[in-house]
């Protein structure tokens, strides 16, 4: 058993800072076993964290794990030990930003479903916990559509194939491409692309496995036709209208508004991306910025992710993302940590052992010098400690 005492704690649900806190670890588990304030229990290891800020760490459910920001595209054509080398180095960088658990939404290659195999055995080291998706999948000429990024479907048979194939190699979450997006040449955020019918095929057998399905859709009518297909989340959602909030509310599906990815190319893309690819994103930001805010006051549950591996969009951006999820769309501090800690371990169903800080989950926590409630920016600190299971990793 380790533990550790002398610190201000935020669980990840309550809107207050519990000081003088404790909790204890069982070492084999690395799940929380007791907790309280005041005088710790005597552990054979004991750790004073010298009153500083613990809180949980981060869950975020949208990366691109084999993508390079410092490109327009991600580099979809790099070879596959390439990819894997980068996604490795990303990882890394995620797990030293705070982030504890990915979800992710497409990868060169399936590499995120090999590199997962290798984590779970045991290989690699210092690195977030994975939801791997693998390839997404794109219908002819769509978004996403390069030769070892997507599947390429067009129609509901060939939808149903390569979802089963997916799941057969150990995908976790299904990645569709409902409408055209920003770092496609061609096509723009109002395209429909995979048909409701195309969608609900693959959705329907993810589902059958217990998986989870995400829908790329930026605008309309794509996001309906997600929405109506079933899908367990929209991610983007720049176009939401209220019809479509509403039915999302009573479907119970989940919003990722990644917020960082459309407002990081015109931030710093000028003069250095392709012009049609800024002006996309340009075009957008204030029409997203006012739907996304009035579908989280009409009630839509929000997820934290990034689309981390889009231009000038880093795999250390999470915490900026909190930033503007509060900046951007007026909500509190709590309200951006819960998107993280209950609503995104929610949608990846692993709410009974991640999310929050409390007995029986898992000690996957960060350590800030300053109250992360007080002001959203503390959790941009470069030093901070990160603990995975109760183990320091950086």
């Amino acid at each position: 058993m380790t533990t550790f005492f002398n610190f201000n704690l935020f669980d990840g649900k309550n809107n207050q800072i519990q000081s003088d806190a404790w909790f204890t670890i069982d070492d084999q588990t690395g799940k929380i076993t007791d907790q309280g304030a005041g005088k710790a229990p005597k552990d054979d290891n004991s750790i004073d964290l010298d009153g500083k800020y613990v809180m949980p760490g981060l869950i975020n459910v949208h990366t691109h794990i084999t993508s390079n920001p410092r490109t327009f595209d991600g580099n979809p054509g790099d070879s596959e030990t390439e990819a894997a080398v980068t996604a490795y180095q990303n990882l890394q960088t995620m797990l030293k930003s705070g982030v504890t658990f990915i979800r992710e939404c497409g990868t060169s290659y399936d590499v995120d479903i090999k590199l997962n195999r290798l984590r779970e055995q045991g290989s690699l080291k210092k690195t977030p916990e994975m939801m791997p998706s693998g390839m997404a999948y794109s219908m002819t000429g769509g978004h996403g559509d390069s030769p070892h990024f997507g599947h390429r479907v067009d129609s509901p048979d060939e939808m149903r194939k390569a979802v089963r194939q997916g799941l057969k190699i150990g995908a976790q979450n299904i990645k569709m491409m409902a409408t055209g997006g920003v770092m496609t040449p061609g096509d723009f955020m109002a395209d429909p692309q995979l048909s409701v019918e195309e969608m609900k095929a693959g959705i329907d057998e993810a589902h059958h496995k217990g998986k989870i399905v995400a829908a790329h859709a930026e605008g309309n009518p794509g996001i309906q036709n997600a929405i109506d297909a079933g899908v367990d989340s929209i991610e983007h959602g720049f176009y939401i209208n209220e019809e479509e909030a509403k039915q999302m509310i009573h479907q119970g599906q989940y919003l990722t508004p990644t917020i960082i990815a459309l407002w990081a190319i015109p931030e710093y893309g000028k003069g250095k991306l392709p012009d049609w690819e800024v002006k996309k994103a340009d075009d957008a930001c204030e029409d997203a910025y006012r739907n996304l805010s009035k579908a989280f006051k009409l009630g839509v549950k929000f997820t934290l992710g990034t689309d981390a591996g889009t231009p000038y969009n880093g795999f250390d951006t999470t915490p900026k993302e909190l930033e503007l999820m509060t900046e951007k769309l007026g909500i509190t501090p709590l309200e951006a940590y819960q998107c993280s800690s209950i609503n995104a371990a929610t949608l990846c169903q692993i709410q009974d052992e991640y999310g929050t800080l409390e007995k029986g989950k898992y000690a996957d926590f960060q350590v800030l010098n300053a109250d992360p409630l007080a002001d959203v920016k503390a959790l941009q600190q470069d030093d901070k400690q990160i603990f995975l299971h109760g183990k320091r990793e950086f």
